[in-house]
């Protein structure tokens, strides 16, 4: 992803959702329509008050604390900081 079409404001961050287990733990597929979504995802565009999480990082979000959009055929995760869990390292 070389540009980013969304520029977030404030304490904003953007990012993409990674995907979701195809598989459980004990082997067994799981349908579409029956997968969670992740809560980790990739940021690819931060806002000019976010301080403690960059582009590139990989984070925790909170479950029902995301914008999602979808531009371009690619959906994204608008987030607060504050809802921000843990970054993955």
């Amino acid at each position: 992803m070389s540009k980013v079409p969304i520029k977030p404001l404030g304490e904003r961050i953007v990012a993409t959702r990674e995907e979701a287990a195809a598989k459980t733990a004990s082997g067994l597929y799981l349908p579409d329509n029956a997968k969670e979504k992740s809560q980790i995802a990739k940021v690819v565009a931060v806002g000019a008050s976010v301080k403690e999480v960059k582009s590139s990082d990989r984070i925790i979000v909170r479950e029902y604390s995301t914008t999602e959009v979808k531009v371009d055929s690619v959906e994204y995760l608008i987030v607060k900081e504050e809802d921000v869990l843990a970054t993955i390292v």
